[in-house]
């Protein structure tokens, strides 16, 4: 039941969770972009993929595959580019 009163509570701020969630995509990228080798790493990659487990979660409940689908392989990076960063993977 705690899943559903959730899922409901997204779907009723879904363009508000999805906005959140680009905007959290765009500040990752650019920090990374404006700060090059010198970017926090770990940081930006659990970030990214706390972004991408959001939007994955909005478009499954809108029903959007292509997106669901695109978001999904973002977390899947994420989880790599988090154990990479974190010397647990080379």
């Amino acid at each position: 039941m705690a899943v559903h009163t959730l899922n409901q509570f997204v779907l009723r701020n879904l363009r508000t969770f999805e906005m959140i969630g680009v905007l959290m995509r765009i500040f990752s990228f650019s920090l990374v972009s404006w700060l090059g080798a010198a970017s926090p790493f770990m940081f930006v990659w659990v970030f990214n993929t706390i972004d991408a487990v959001l939007l994955s979660w909005c478009s499954a409940l809108r029903r959007d595959t292509a997106y669901t689908t695109l978001n999904t392989f973002w977390v899947l990076v994420g989880v790599v580019g988090v154990l990479r960063a974190g010397n647990v993977i080379h």
